[in-house]
């Protein structure tokens, strides 16, 4: 989440890519005729597009903004099976992380839509623009 922090407050998507979900885990996940070309055109663009919408809706104090806390609502946390979502493989998702801020003296937070978990680590993979 430091990450995808520092990506929001600079407004630069790619100092958060580590936090985003990997193309190549998104490659053995997907049952599609072409994984990559749907994660590049359609979740990354989607993600590039959020950080850019986040970073703006910081303002100009954007880069001062700190990070309070990320609330994970893990007991909401489902197993999304093979079959299911166009899905070959399965994996952990939990939908609705708020991510709580202060920037100019004032708290805020923005969801996050969907994290998934691939070998025991959290990404997002849509970050405020809901799946399509």
């Amino acid at each position: 989440m430091d990450q995808l922090w520092r990506a929001v407050t600079s407004g630069d998507a790619s100092i958060g890519l580590p936090a985003f979900f990997p193309l190549a885990a998104y490659e053995q996940v997907k049952a599609l005729a072409n994984p990559a070309a749907d994660w590049r055109s359609r979740l990354l663009a989607t993600y590039n597009r959020d950080i850019v919408g986040l970073h703006a809706l910081l303002g100009p104090q954007a880069p001062s903004a700190r990070l309070l806390g990320v609330d994970v609502p893990d007991t909401a946390a489902t197993r999304v099976l093979p079959g299911a979502e166009f899905n070959r493989l399965s994996y952990w998702r939990v939908y609705r992380t708020a991510v709580r801020y202060e920037v100019g003296g004032r708290a805020a937070s923005f969801t996050v839509m969907s994290l998934i978990s691939w070998r025991g680590q959290w990404y997002v993979v849509h970050l405020t623009t809901p799946p399509r």
